[in-house]
């Protein structure tokens, strides 16, 4: 099992000085499972902790955004759980991702995408 996911925890957790019980506690589960997750001995837990884990830690959007991928991707790459619900939940996005995947679309097709998002977020609108 890959450990990215317990690694970045505990390294958030000591920059934070918060201590493994302490956390534990904060999620409400026992500090003996905490160790086993930061350790790689267990998977990540669910979206609801998960998110608890950034909360507590006071992480900013992009590490919260990484937490969850690393997460996903402990889980023989699965999609990031904070974005599950979503892509199963917009049909037209699993077409986009399957159409992206069969052309091959790169780094720079989906830069293209993320910047036209990016202009309409401007605009106020909901693409």
């Amino acid at each position: 099992m890959d450990n990215k996911f317990g690694e970045f925890v505990k390294a958030k957790r000591l920059v934070k000085g918060i201590s493994l019980r302490k956390l534990a506690e904060e999620l409400g589960i026992v500090p003996a499972y905490m160790s086993d997750i930061e350790k790689g001995r267990r998977y990540p837990p669910d979206k609801e902790k998960i998110y608890k884990i950034a909360q507590v830690l006071h992480l900013n959007e992009d590490d919260t955004n990484t937490l969850f991928d690393l997460a996903a991707l402990s889980r023989d790459n699965g999609v990031s759980p904070d974005l599950s619900d979503y892509v199963m939940g917009v049909d037209n996005l699993r077409v986009a991702l399957r159409k992206a995947r069969d052309i091959n679309a790169g780094e720079d097709d989906w830069q293209k995408i993320i910047e036209m998002l990016e202009a309409e977020e401007k605009r106020g609108g909901n693409a």
